[in-house]
């Protein structure tokens, strides 16, 4: 492996990791996979590294059943709601909706869908604006950007 960054995130599965990585690449502009690494003991693969929209990752084989939690997520930016829909629908495939722009995807990963303006809606000076857009997400399992833009014009 080739880490080009002071840190990577490695995301471990029980035997998934090259299906999910598939998917995961798929989805995402300037997505690849990096590299493969086979156990020398098995032959089997162990890790893949690879890029989503540009930042390295590495998916591990772990051989162990352990789990994704609400406290990890990955968030993606969308400019558009095409683009929203589009990952959600992509992602919802045999996974699960949360809530406000969440969902945990067949393989237990959480993903953020989220307009790339809800930052700076949520950060707006005018409390008012920021708490419409927060009650209005509040409401909301995948997030639509016409409502959220209409309460937080007001």
């Amino acid at each position: 492996m080739h880490f080009n960054h002071k840190i990577t995130p490695f995301l471990s599965f029980k035997n998934e990791a090259a299906e999910a990585v598939n998917l995961y690449v798929s989805l995402l502009p300037d997505s690849r996979i990096i590299q493969t690494v086979n156990n020398p003991d098995s032959g089997e693969l162990m890790t893949v590294e690879f890029e989503l929209a540009g930042m390295t990752f590495v998916a591990l084989n772990a051989g162990q059943p352990w789990e994704f939690t609400e406290a990890f997520s990955l968030a993606i930016s969308c400019e558009t709601q095409a683009e929203i829909d589009h990952l959600w629908d992509s992602l919802m495939v045999g996974g699960e909706p949360l809530a406000c722009g969440w969902l945990k995807d067949k393989f237990g990963v959480r993903w953020q869908i989220l307009p790339a303006s809800i930052g700076q809606m949520l950060a707006d000076p005018d409390p008012a604006r920021a708490k419409r857009v927060f009650d209005a997400m509040s409401q909301m399992i995948k997030l639509d950007m016409a409502t959220l833009q209409a309460a937080y014009d007001g």
